[in-house]
């Protein structure tokens, strides 16, 4: 692959989800004062997800996202639009919407688990032995197989 379409892959792929967690962890960061760390004690799955790509090397990042500037600033272009879609569809309640991307997105993550690189299983393949095991109502067996 040319170097252009690399650093675009990459930006939408790994720059900009990082540039994402470090902004959801810096904004609940900004507001403790208000939550007075409720943040930290009710955090969800989806939140240290983001947790643990933000601890990532600062200065690493810092370099990526300053030399694929142009690779970045495009894909960061594109998930504006599409947030501000979505920001559009849950005031107006488009149900229909928001479905149809997640039923989308969530077919990605099977792909993903399909050829192999990542787990299906609720810990995503990392076992942590301390954490007792939590039944998933909404998800089927065949799913965390």
């Amino acid at each position: 692959m040319s170097a252009e379409h690399h650093d675009l892959v990459l930006a939408i792929t790994s720059h900009v989800p990082h540039l994402i967690a470090y902004t959801i962890v810096g904004t609940a960061d900004d507001l403790s004062a208000v939550t007075r760390s409720e943040v930290l004690q009710y955090s969800a799955g989806g939140f240290r997800d983001f947790t643990r790509i933000a601890a990532s090397d600062p200065t690493m990042w810092r370099d990526v996202f300053l030399a694929n500037k142009k690779g970045v600033m495009e894909m960061l272009a594109r998930f504006s639009e599409d947030l501000a879609r979505l920001t559009r569809a849950i005031d107006e309640g488009d149900g229909a919407t928001l479905f149809d991307l997640f039923t989308r997105t969530r077919a990605i993550r099977r792909g993903i688990v399909d050829i192999g690189q990542d787990s299906a299983a609720p810990d995503f393949g990392r076992p942590h032995p301390e954490l007792p095991s939590v039944p998933r109502p909404y998800v089927s067996d065949a799913e965390c197989d």
